[in-house]
């Protein structure tokens, strides 16, 4: 049963200058695009009771309340389901706001990055620090009781002075959530071809991320490496669902989506999408690729893996198939024993990239 949903939306203003995502300024084609779209949905979605539906891209909020209830209208779900959409701070207003949660939408994520208005622009970013608080008002006014705001680290001339500073502000705006990103250079992007130049080291970056567990941490739960929420309430259903390796679909140009031991991923290609919005390419993955995924997405989880559901999963014993591995990783304090498996420490989660690799083919 399949009852998590992602729906791409790839419009934006302007491409950040960090962004590798699929999105590009063609909100003019939204209609024929959302026609596609719903195409794609009729055809897969089984009308199961969905637990979570996520909008993503992009910028979901360059689209109104009546695009985006068109697109809920294909779907069957509760007041419980979990219902996210991203936005950007920039031109919202209350009455958008008021508008998004009367069609069902109880969750927002907002791209914040950071709150200094030079940062923003180097970055790309179309909002400015003062939207960002306009916004977060107009949140709390319209009665939104869940949010979660991103954050970036990593970023030119930042330095952990100015990193603490951020977080300080964000815990006083006092979200729901918040993600924490570190500054990737992707290939294709803007700083692929006009790198910062004066980017914080790696050994930086990763004091930037222990200072902002260990302020986050005072008051929220970190459960997951890059992710933090109040209590267990504000926790992010959906993107739980990808790291416990449960099915879900992924509607939308780019987007991928997950059945049992099938993969698939959309087109990237907008002509392509809406010539064909039902073509998918899928991968079959073994029983080994299904292990390494369960090991890989969830020790990003900080509760670690429960070696008695993944054994039982996939009849198999998990710590005698990896054991070497393992105690090499419980020796030298990178990971420790739970109630029911293993977890990463700290400093676990800091050398994650080649803990990792030991047990998939990097």
């Amino acid at each position: 049963m399949i009852n998590h949903v992602y729906i791409h939306i790839p419009f934006c203003e302007k491409k950040c200058n960090y962004c590798s995502f699929c999105s590009f300024n063609l909100i003019k084609k939204k209609d024929i695009y959302l026609e596609a779209l719903i195409k794609e949905i009729k055809y897969y979605y089984n009308n199961v009771t969905l637990k979570t539906i996520y909008f993503g891209g992009g910028t979901p909020s360059l689209l109104d309340s009546k695009d985006i209830k068109k697109i809920l209208d294909c779907f069957s779900f509760t007041p419980d389901t979990e219902i996210t959409l991203e936005l950007n701070p920039h031109n919202i207003t209350k009455e958008k706001l008021e508008n998004y949660k009367k069609i069902g939408i109880n969750r927002l994520s907002i791209g914040v990055q950071n709150f200094n208005n030079e940062t923003l622009k180097e970055l790309g970013r179309t909002h400015n620090k003062n939207e960002i608080y306009k916004t977060i008002n107009y949140i709390k006014e319209t009665g939104f009781d869940n949010f979660s705001i991103d954050l970036m680290y990593g970023l030119n001339n930042q330095t952990l002075d100015n990193w603490q500073k951020t977080l300080d502000v964000a815990i006083k705006i006092n979200p729901n959530h918040i993600s924490l990103y570190g500054l990737k250079i992707e290939d294709g992007t803007y700083f692929s071809k006009y790198l910062p130049k004066n980017l914080p080291s790696q050994d930086m970056q990763a004091q930037m991320y222990k200072a902002a567990i260990e302020k986050l941490s005072k008051n929220y739960l970190h459960y997951e490496f890059s992710n933090f929420a109040k209590d267990e309430n504000s926790i992010s259903k959906h993107n739980c669902c990808y790291w416990k390796c449960k099915n879900y679909f992924g509607f939308g140009l780019s987007a991928s989506g997950y059945m049992e031991n099938k993969r698939y991923t959309n087109t990237f290609n907008f002509s392509e999408y809406i010539k064909n919005p039902l073509k998918k390419e899928f991968e079959i993955l073994t029983k080994e690729n299904q292990i390494e995924e369960e090991i890989f997405l969830g020790l990003r989880l900080l509760e670690g893996i429960n070696f008695n559901k993944i054994n039982k999963k996939y009849d198999i014993n998990i710590y005698e198939k990896y054991k070497k591995e393992f105690n090499k990783y419980l020796d030298n304090k990178l990971m420790q024993k739970t109630q029911n498996g293993v977890k990463l420490t700290t400093k676990g989660i800091l050398l994650s990239n080649e803990i990792l690799c030991d047990f998939i083919n990097c």
